[in-house]
């Protein structure tokens, strides 16, 4: 109308048609078309204040002969147009169709669909977004949290709210968890899609960081472990665009209708355990989709029965089992670090980048997409976990290296060498520091008679002689082949020695 005011004003001023198209960028077609609808309806510049723009276009542009306000036609029952629009393969054609069939004498296509869109404008004024049966589900935290007091401690610690709703029933689902993290994020998602009994084709997240790495319009970087999760479930991830918060409407609308449900009415409540807050939260959901919704006349539960159960994906035969993923690069000493510990890989990929999955139970290593290596997830205990066969071969021998086994080497040989093994062992401050002592006494011993070997074992026993460079000199200088010399000490027999007899 602002343009239709100009027109008029430049058209007061003998500004001629075609100057005026050129003026405002229409054609001139259009500026006579317009000129000749305010001669028509008795108008001329300056209209007066009390003309609103409202009441321009109505004398401008309805048709002459229809009172305004008042529909001649049978009107369609709009509510039930929008919940069938929810079905898949529905469109405004096929349900002008059904209209018609039942109606002949009412509304052309064309008004037909101007009066649908007017009604949803009214129902949804924020909604730019039609939503098929089973295509989408919102999900987001609140951003408001509940407090759960420790039982033990007294100590209030603040749970999270997360919020789906699905895109056609606008059926809603929330729980609480700890936090926002990876592993409480994914989690959610699992039992959400538990909670609907199937999955929908897409997921739309808001650009959080357990869900998006890096968020853009044109290539948003989706968290390796939820697109993992997506994967497992045939479920695209499409994240909301930044800062338009009407791409999410509808999980925007339902945080609210959460919240006022959900920490409206339970805040007088008072949790002492997640569980326990959950268990609530679960009884306010089942309310929130039993409330009739006004608009539409039926309930979120309903509608989600009747058009989008049908619609959903079928879960998989396993609920996913959440898995961080981490890059890591191969350590000198063949292992890689994950959370803490330490786990070897093949020694052949020393320095290589590498994928670690990680798993409650287990922690795998990948390279170039190809498992190398499993291990049990370590909490505690030996800070590495090292499979033998990802050893080169001169450092798998070492670590075969136990003082049992050596102790297993001597008693073959015989009683005095397996004494002479424990002897080096448990003379050293650890029994590490006496294998190779304990090796070099055994390739000493290599080619020798065992009876020859019993003796140098027994010799250097009773000498102490517990390292390599002695026991070498024993078998050099034979020394075991030579009598010991015993000492014997005379007892000296003499009056004034008081024996036993002195003290009775």
């Amino acid at each position: 109308m602002r343009q239709i005011r100009h027109m008029l004003r430049l058209a007061r001023d003998g500004v001629s048609a075609r100057e005026i198209g050129r003026t405002l960028g229409i054609a001139r077609s259009t500026v006579q078309d317009n000129l000749a609808r305010v001669s028509a309806a008795g108008l001329a510049w300056p209209i007066d204040e009390g003309i609103t723009d409202v009441i321009l276009e109505q004398r401008l542009f309805n048709r002459v002969g229809v009172k305004q306000g008042v529909r001649r036609r049978v009107e369609p029952d709009w509510p039930s147009m929008v919940r069938e629009m929810r079905r898949p393969g529905v469109n405004l054609m096929v349900l002008w169709e059904e209209y018609r069939g039942t109606e002949p004498g009412g509304y052309g296509y064309s008004r037909f669909c101007d009066l649908y869109r007017e009604f949803e404008r009214r129902v949804m004024p924020v909604m730019r977004q039609h939503h098929a049966a089973g295509d989408k589900v919102f999900v987001d935290y609140s951003g408001k949290r509940v407090p759960i007091v420790d039982p033990a401690t007294g100590v209030v610690r603040q749970a999270e709210i997360f919020v789906a709703v699905l895109g056609a029933s606008s059926l809603t689902y929330a729980e609480a968890t700890w936090t926002q993290a990876l592993p409480d994020w994914i989690g959610a998602h699992v039992r959400l899609f538990g909670f609907l009994g199937g999955v929908p084709r897409l997921v739309v997240p808001d650009n959080l960081k357990s869900g998006v790495n890096k968020a853009s319009f044109y290539d948003p970087e989706i968290n390796r472990s939820y697109g993992a999760m997506a994967e497992h479930y045939g479920i695209g991830v499409l994240p909301a665009r930044p800062r338009k918060p009407r791409d999410k409407a509808k999980v925007e609308n339902g945080v609210r209708f959460a919240q006022s449900y959900i920490l409206g009415r339970l805040r007088a409540q008072t949790f002492f355990s997640l569980a326990e807050c959950n268990a609530a939260i679960a009884a306010m959901v089942e309310r929130i989709d039993a409330h009739p919704m006004r608009r539409l006349g039926t309930t979120r539960r309903a509608l989600f029965e009747a058009v989008e159960r049908a619609a959903l994906l079928p879960l998989p035969a396993t609920p996913y089992a959440f898995a961080e993923w981490r890059l890591a690069r191969v350590n000198l000493d063949y292992h890689v670090e994950a959370a803490g510990f330490l786990y070897s890989v093949p020694h052949a990929l020393i320095r290589e980048q590498v994928d670690v999955r990680l798993t409650d139970r287990t922690v795998e290593v990948l390279h170039r997409g190809q498992r190398v290596a499993a291990h049990d997830r370590r909490y505690g205990g030996a800070r590495h976990g090292t499979d033998a066969a990802h050893m080169p071969s001169a450092h798998r021998r070492y670590a075969e290296w136990t003082p049992a086994r050596f102790e297993r080497w001597g008693r073959e040989i015989g009683p005095e060498t397996e004494g002479l093994v424990i002897a080096i062992l448990h003379g050293r401050p650890h029994p590490e520091q006496g294998f190779r002592t304990c090796l070099g006494v055994l390739r000493l011993y290599r080619g020798l008679a065992p009876a020859r070997a019993e003796a140098i074992s027994a010799r250097a026993t009773a000498n102490g002689a517990f390292t390599y460079k002695s026991i070498a000199s024993i078998i050099a200088n034979n020394l075991d082949k030579t009598a010991r010399k015993t000492e014997t000490t005379k007892i000296i027999d003499h009056p004034n020695l008081r024996g036993a007899g002195y003290f009775h």
